[in-house]
């Protein structure tokens, strides 16, 4: 698979198409506005653009550069995304980690390019930043410039007390190199370091029409949606493509859990199937997902069972506590097939 097209943005991808093709598209810069408004989705575009070999201006498409990006394959696109810290104490080792860290979550993103946002605590350590150091000092591979992605960049600090990451990066931003361009994604810029913010060219992103929104369900969620249902998404949308993908995210993790639990309570040995069908990558995406969609249906058997001495009370809690071990477990370097295996035969054993 590779990225969805942009949609929703035709007059804003015109205004950056005629600055890229005068060379004003500046070194680093800032895109700013509502969570799941296309942020990132931009950005690439731009990385594109960039690359493109029928350049300069808006991307065509259709030549080499330009399918590679779109795949997430181009080895002078740097897509950084938010990661778990770096469990190595060897700085080198640390680096090392990061850069295999964000290589799953981009075979996550070419699997599966409709994401939702970053969950937890997880953000930018310092050996990412490292890791940018490192590709930003090396000449581009094939083309002739390299492009940096920074989304949720608001992540750089996400702790007052906690910000060599963002203090790291402004090393970079301050003396880009000439064939570096660097592009920060937030919804929250008021987050990022005041030092960071003044060396960036602000861009917002704004909302989507609801037809841009509508014409997203049908071609890549569901091609059937229709009438009041229908309707219904796109309002709830608010012109953010994001909220449409979330919201399908929940609903297909609630089916997920329904039936991964169904099938671990069968105790024929079924979760061992659909534990093994789950994306070996997705260990902070869809996989917790459906962990907490399963704790929150036991949380509602928890209402039908009251008795102090029911033994479907105390097999119902001991399940969940399993459940929330496993999903602890998630935001390390868990296998989540594994992980949901372990966890079937362990349900089944309560069953």
């Amino acid at each position: 698979m590779g990225m969805h097209p942009v949609y929703g943005h035709e007059a804003l991808l015109d205004r950056l198409g005629s600055s890229l093709a005068i060379g004003r598209f500046p070194q680093v810069s800032l895109f700013t506005g509502p969570a799941g408004v296309g942020k990132q989705r931009v950005a690439l575009w731009v990385g594109q653009g960039l690359l493109c070999e029928g350049g300069p201006g808006a991307p065509c498409g259709s030549c080499a550069p330009c399918r590679q990006v779109r795949k997430l394959t181009h080895p002078d696109l740097h897509w950084f995304v938010p990661i778990a810290r770096p469990k190595a104490t060897d700085p080198s080792k640390q680096i090392g980690e990061a850069q295999e860290l964000l290589a799953a979550a981009m075979a996550d993103r070419r699997a599966e390019p409709k994401y939702s946002s970053p969950e937890g605590m997880i953000g930018y350590p310092i050996a990412a930043i490292r890791l940018l150091h490192r590709i930003a000092g090396l000449t581009p591979y094939s083309g002739k410039r390299k492009v940096f992605v920074l989304g949720d960049a608001d992540r750089l600090v996400v702790q007052q007390a906690s910000q060599e990451a963002a203090n790291a990066l402004l090393k970079v931003l301050e003396e880009p190199l000439e064939d570096t361009v660097i592009i920060l994604t937030s919804s929250r810029a008021e987050a990022l370091l005041p030092t960071i913010r003044s060396r960036l060219v602000p861009l917002r992103i704004g909302r989507v029409a609801d037809s841009a929104v509508e014409r997203f369900i049908h071609t890549e969620m569901d091609e059937n949606a229709s009438g009041t249902a229908l309707q219904r998404r796109v309002l709830s949308a608010d012109g953010s493509i994001g909220q449409v993908i979330a919201a399908g995210d929940a609903a297909g993790a609630e089916a997920d859990a329904a039936a991964f639990l169904e099938t671990a309570e069968a105790g024929d040995g079924g979760f061992a199937r659909k534990a093994f069908r789950q994306q070996p990558w997705a260990a902070r995406g869809a996989f917790t997902d459906t962990l907490d969609a399963m704790a929150l249906s036991l949380r509602d058997r928890l209402r039908d069972a009251t008795s102090p001495g029911n033994g479907k009370l105390r097999r119902t809690l001991e399940a969940l506590k399993k459940i929330e071990a496993t999903r602890l477990a998630a935001q390390g370097n868990v296998n989540p097939q594994l992980a949901l295996a372990v966890l079937g035969r362990e349900l089944e054993e309560l069953a």
